[in-house]
């Protein structure tokens, strides 16, 4: 049935202590998780494990698992091996897993897979969170060092958020989970016709009784059993969170657990001396991965995760009706009734479908919280041979699924076809979203953030069925079902935002005064100043929104033919501000027409001038190549060197600077950042006037006044020429494009008869 090299978990372990407890010891995370990992060496009943054991794997704590997450106290730089030291181990591999609650499960699948292939004897695979400790140290002011330099090999694999909040998700206010499974679980209550009473009290059932054994379990955060009416009325301590959540459908995050577990091989357990009850071993095992929120053809389902669970069914060669014991992730009701309608599980089932208490109760929202479940199920196994459990673990936003199903009985282990599985995930078509939505729409799901006051939609547009995200009024979400309600949507800076009806366009007129710039009007002359001398002039959201504006009302103004861009004192722009970014500042949406309010509009239908007066760095440089004419100081430099420092340059530099200098030239820039002199630029086509040192603005101020002399209407026609045919390399020869512009605009072409005293000729 198996062989030598047969994985097997030995030793499970756990511990916990609770702030009220008489022996309350304020442990860090690291003493949590390396208590429970003596116990999961004892667990074997034999002497002397720790010598065997070759890796240690941890899972990350709440202050690990982000980069934005401090740890008030300090931790370990390498907790695997804080562990390891204290149990006595000296493994020559030390692992840190990604975050997420698959992470227990996804290491015993990875680890018992390595043991099957002889790659390892024993692994030690342990975590723990000290959160409630954390809170009630800084709520007390009492003082702690939690630090650890241990140093050592360590494999960290990084915080694994990829494809889980991304920036339009966090612009929109959804960067805590609970409104993110909101939406799913709203979108499921559609999907099911149930109205808001029914569906709040199908959520209290289900985890009503999840309660109960949390109530029975010593190391859960709360003992207290929850009745049904209870769970599904608002209170002072079971207030809302996001709709429809309240706060005992959400996982607890307060907890100070740690939990271990001790896998070997079969050999290796025989060598050690381990019984053969007391082994237990995985039948069927898998790991996915679900598609981003945004992607998602029906945002009520999670089909990754039922995949992952079917595949460990599948390979244990069981079906779910042969479960002795069920543990599903229960971070949000969501992720517990995606896994019973697609496995036709009844939310009442007389096994229950947790062996811990559950998120919401037992507690550890984090990383580790399915290393108890596996821990816990380990042991109900032992007690009944022959038997099997499921664990499914979920991370993300039912973003990673690993399932692991266990048994009592000897049996051969079997390597998964995940990879397999996760090449048809990713080969499903995904829904088509946009960035910005303007436009009537229709509401697909919907939450509101109660601590903020705000609603959130994803909704579809009506004309094309794009997906969308937005912000909205908490009261255009009342009523029995807000979904499939139609309402308009616009883009603004801040984001999407719905309303009930079209708002009102935006009055393209200048202020009186600007925060970010100096804003002059000479007769048909606009000039703007950037004026963020203290940043070089670098722009955040507030100063791209009002060179926006600006530049709006700059081309809705009849009066205003030329427009100059320049910086104050010797810089023109270094682009994005990017200390606005790293202080930590909410995400934005780029704006509407791109840097500056010029780099993504469809045409410039007046000329601009950009007045370089010192330096034009990265997104700078971007600007200057959106616009007609470039005058450089003598002094002036320009770089592109966002790829030098990790970033891209999306602001068209990438596709403008190698079709207006030498392509071989471009790609060095842009390969390796480094800068050109104003003189150089100019020889390259990049720059078309460079003037005297200190006076570019006069230099601008002379090629607008060459551009004012020329008939309005013919400098209009030539840029409508110029942008339409800057894509076509079949207008570079043949019948001048002009021709098809002057047949289209009668109005044009009798003005231009009227400077010219006739016909146009073609070099209007």
């Amino acid at each position: 049935m198996h062989d030598e090299r047969t994985p097997v978990l030995v030793g499970v372990g756990e511990f916990s202590e609770r702030i009220d407890d008489p022996e309350y010891r304020a442990l860090p995370a690291v003493e949590l998780a390396a208590e429970a990992a003596r116990r999961a060496l004892a667990d074997t009943g034999v002497r002397g494990p720790a010598g065997a054991i070759d890796v240690v794997a941890g899972t990350r704590q709440f202050e690990n698992s982000d980069p934005f997450t401090p740890a008030p106290f300090g931790r370990s730089d390498n907790f695997p091996r804080s562990v390891a030291a204290r149990v006595g181990a000296e493994p020559r591999r030390a692992v840190l897993s990604v975050a997420g609650g698959q992470s227990p499960q996804a290491l015993v699948n990875e680890m018992a897979g390595a043991i099957a292939a002889g790659r390892h004897r024993a692994v030690l695979l342990c975590g723990a969170d000290a959160a409630s400790t954390h809170d009630h140290l800084r709520k007390t002011g009492q003082p702690a060092d939690f630090a650890e330099r241990v140093g050592g090999q360590l494999e960290d694999r990084g915080h694994g958020l990829e494809g889980i909040v991304t920036g339009m998700i966090a612009l929109h206010g959804l960067v805590e989970p609970a409104s993110q499974y909101a939406l799913a679980e709203n979108a499921r209550r559609a999907r099911l016709g149930l109205s808001r009473a029914d569906h709040a009290r199908a959520m209290a059932e289900l985890l009503a009784p999840f309660s109960e054994i949390a109530a029975a379990n010593p190391h859960a955060a709360s003992r207290v059993i929850r009745g049904v009416d209870e769970l599904a009325e608002r209170s002072g301590e079971n207030r809302p969170i996001a709709e429809p959540y309240l706060r005992y459908a959400c996982a607890r995050e307060k907890v100070n657990q740690g939990a271990a577990l001790l896998l070997t091989s079969v050999g290796e357990a025989r060598r050690l001396g381990i019984a053969e009850d007391q082994q237990v071993f995985l039948a069927g095992h898998a790991d996915l991965r679900e598609r981003e929120l945004l992607d998602r053809p029906d945002l009520s389902t999670a089909p990754a995760s039922v995949r992952a669970v079917r595949h460990a069914l599948e390979l244990a060669g069981i079906e779910t009706d042969e479960l002795s014991t069920l543990d599903l992730y229960s971070c949000f009701p969501i992720a517990v009734f995606t896994i019973c309608d697609a496995l036709d599980l009844a939310i009442d089932d007389p096994r229950g479908l947790t062996v811990t208490g559950g998120l919401p109760f037992f507690g550890g929202a984090g990383n580790n919280y399915s290393m108890h479940a596996i821990a816990e199920t380990a042991r109900r196994l032992r007690a009944r041979p022959g038997s099997f459990g499921l664990v499914g673990a979920n991370g993300g936003i039912q973003s990673k699924y690993s399932a692991g199903v266990y048994a009592s009985a000897p049996v051969r282990w079997r390597e998964s076809r995940s990879a397999e599985l996760q090449a048809a995930v990713d080969s499903e078509p995904a829904v088509e979203h946009v960035q910005r939505a303007d436009g009537w729409a229709r509401i697909e799901t919907y939450t509101v953030r109660y601590r903020h006051g705000q609603g959130v939609v994803i909704g579809r547009l009506e004309r094309d069925g794009r997906r969308f995200i937005a912000t909205a009024d908490p009261e255009l979400l009342a009523g029995e079902q807000p979904i499939g309600r139609l309402v308009h949507v616009r883009s603004t800076d801040e984001g999407n935002l719905v309303t009930r009806e079209r708002p009102a366009a935006r009055p393209a007129e200048f202020r009186d005064a600007y925060e970010h710039l100096e804003v002059r009007r000479d007769g048909a002359l606009l000039e703007v100043v950037i004026n963020r001398p203290e940043h070089r002039n670098g722009l955040h959201p507030p100063a791209h929104a009002e060179l926006d504006e600006v530049f709006d009302a700059y081309f809705a103004d009849g009066e205003l033919r030329v427009a100059i861009l320049t910086g104050v004192e010797d810089v023109f722009c270094t682009g994005d501000d990017l200390a606005h970014r790293a202080g930590g500042m909410p995400w934005w949406m780029p704006p509407r027409n791109g840097h500056a309010g010029l780099t993504a509009r469809e045409r410039l239908p007046k000329p601009v001038i950009a007045a370089v007066n010192g330096a034009a760095l990265d997104g700078g440089l971007e600007i200057a190549l959106a616009c007609h004419l470039v005058v450089a100081d003598p002094a002036a430099e320009f770089a592109l060197a966002q790829a030098r420092s990790g970033r891209l340059s999306d602001a068209g530099g990438l596709v403008r600077l190698p079709r207006q200098i030498p392509p071989k030239l471009a790609h060095d820039m842009i390969l390796t950042g480094a800068p050109m002199t104003a003189e150089r630029a100019c020889a390259s086509g990049l720059v078309s006037r460079v003037s005297e040192p200190g006076k570019v603005l006069e230099a601008a101020r002379t090629a607008a006044a060459e551009i004012l002399a020329a008939p309005p209407r013919a400098i209009e026609l030539s840029l409508r020429v110029l942008a339409d045919t800057e894509d076509d390399p079949a207008a570079t020869g043949g019948p001048h494009p002009a021709h098809d512009h002057l047949a289209l605009c009668p109005d044009h072409l009798a003005a231009l008869r009227a400077h010219t005293g006739g016909e146009p000729r073609n070099d209007t």
